[in-house]
């Protein structure tokens, strides 16, 4: 016992004198850094403490937290709230099979997904309820069985194995409309939602998934018919992604909104929601074209004559082997394009829909915060701001981690 506390009693100066000799050398080394870095403490123990003062002292969260049902879904009716509900559930059950049966990349995914669920929910709890009455399940409630099903499910990916694998494929594939059909309702008695009671974070979802789903594959035959030895195709494709990426996203959604209905015969009306999709859509699959392109010059023209030199025609030339390649070198480009269009879906709420930007705006409209000391618009906005970061990061570090295995795979 002795011996144990002298050793911890002779480890303490060593780190001390490690600490001083790391401070003498980075930021006490001569009169000059000195001077700065007292300057650059002071400041940021100033920053620091004012953003704590803020953060504990303002009597704006209320109007953040106490509003969450406005944030997540805007004005969806309260008693079908449960549809939303199930679909965040679906998406965590086939992620934790997913996760299962493939490993690797979609373990590390679900883990991430496991943690920020356990940790928004336990925040959630913490919170005062929503005024706007029970739900089916609390937020907390469903944010911790979004990771108790992630976590449960993984292991019965793992017991399936290879076999869970088409399954698996095939319900990805056909979630998405489920959900908005669910979502919508109509059918199997289920009542009607219009997509005008449609908003918050599920309008933002549901424009960037639809954005993103849709525009690859558009974008991937832009890019080809670019190159495509036909004139007609390539001035065409040429034309579309020219014109489109020469306007911004704002004339996009307001020629879908206001001059579509113009061209459709006998006064027909399309849905909001479904105009500001097709312009998102539009406009993404221009950039999306163009960075597919990009990758697809970057491959050498040994390539394809190796691939004619053995027999494959154009189409399996593409599909087998230029394609993939291409794909595979620009994913960092396409996962920024998808991080911009997730974020960029925030201009919808100019052509009138409420989408997360559009319920923070109105709950900092409310006239029970108006005579909040200093407005609330900076807690709410905060809020909106921390849920952007989330996903945008976690897009960011996934986009990471499939760059690294792809490098990992070709060494």
């Amino acid at each position: 016992m002795a011996t144990r506390v002298s050793q911890q009693q002779t480890r303490l100066p060593r780190t001390s004198a490690l600490i001083v000799d790391w401070l003498r050398q980075n930021l006490f080394s001569s009169w000059f850094n000195a001077i700065i870095s007292v300057v650059l403490l002071v400041f940021v123990v100033q920053v620091i403490t004012s953003f704590g003062r803020w953060i504990f002292q303002t009597q704006g969260w209320p109007a953040a937290f106490t509003n969450l049902k406005l944030l997540f879904t805007w004005t969806y009716p309260i008693d079908q709230i449960w549809r939303p509900q199930i679909a965040v559930l679906l998406v965590a059950l086939l992620l934790g099979l997913s996760a299962g049966t493939w490993r690797g990349l979609l373990r590390g995914i679900a883990i991430g997904f496991i943690g920020i669920m356990a940790v928004l929910g336990l925040l959630a709890f913490l919170l005062p309820p929503p005024v706007e009455g029970q739900v089916a399940l609390p937020a907390w409630a469903l944010l911790l069985s979004s990771a108790a099903v992630t976590g449960g499910t993984y292991f019965l990916g793992r017991a399936g194995g290879e076999r869970l694998r088409w399954p698996l494929l095939i319900t990805w594939f056909l979630l998405y409309p489920a959900v908005v059909l669910l979502i919508r309702g109509g059918f199997a008695g289920l009542t009607l939602v219009n997509t005008n009671l449609w908003g918050g974070l599920l309008l933002t979802l549901l424009l960037s998934i639809s954005g993103i789903v849709l525009s690859f594959p558009l974008g991937v035959l832009l890019a080809l018919g670019r190159r495509s030895e036909f004139p007609v195709i390539k001035f065409f494709c040429i034309a579309y992604i020219e014109l489109i990426r020469g306007v911004p996203l704002i004339t996009v959604l307001f020629m879908g909104s206001l001059l579509l209905p113009l061209f459709l015969p006998g006064g027909e009306r399309v849905d909001q929601l479904i105009r500001a999709m097709v312009a998102v859509t539009l406009f993404s699959a221009a950039y999306l074209a163009e960075n597919v392109r990009g990758g697809l010059q970057s491959l050498p023209r040994g390539q394809t004559e190796a691939a004619r030199a053995l027999g494959l025609n154009t189409v399996q030339t593409i599909l087998l082997i230029t394609l993939p390649q291409a794909l595979r070198a620009v994913i960092p480009v396409l996962v920024g394009q998808f991080i911009s269009l997730f974020k960029d879906t925030s201009l919808v709420v100019i052509v009138g829909l409420a989408d997360l930007l559009g319920a923070a705006q109105n709950i900092v409209g409310q006239p029970q915060w108006l005579g909040t000391p200093g407005g609330v618009w900076r807690e709410v906005f905060l809020v909106i701001a921390a849920i952007y970061w989330i996903f945008s990061f976690s897009m960011s570090r996934t986009s990471k981690r499939i760059e690294e295995q792809v490098n990992a795979t070709k060494h």
